[in-house]
């Protein structure tokens, strides 16, 4: 649980956790939304993984993330939390129209 809560206690990760529960993304559009490194996006990554929050898959040569079914399945109540909260984060309707922007460009090509 304390793992849970340090992957919770940091604002990119939020960012992060707010986009994914509204659909799976991959490296290239967190990178692009977030405006920060690959190998900033990818320790952010990690550690919400470690903490159970998310999971990742492939698709070809691109990793994908998601909300991991446990924090669906165990944490149910922390997850409707997160899903209203988040949203109301100052960055998030700029971080989603840019993941839409993102993807109307079909930059990464999936």
């Amino acid at each position: 649980m304390v793992e849970l809560f340090k992957a919770l206690a940091e604002e990119n990760r939020l960012r992060i956790l707010s986009l994914l529960l509204q659909q799976d993304l991959c490296v290239c559009e967190l990178e692009h939304c977030l405006e920060l490194k690959q190998s900033n996006i990818s320790r952010h990554l990690s550690v919400l993984k470690r903490s159970g929050l998310v999971e990742s898959y492939k698709d070809q040569q691109w990793a994908y993330y998601k909300i991991s079914r446990s924090l669906t399945d165990e944490h149910e109540q922390l997850r409707s939390y997160l899903d209203e909260k988040l949203k109301k984060l100052p960055t998030f309707q700029d971080d989603m129209a840019r993941i839409e922007t993102y993807r109307e460009h079909e930059v990464c090509r999936h």
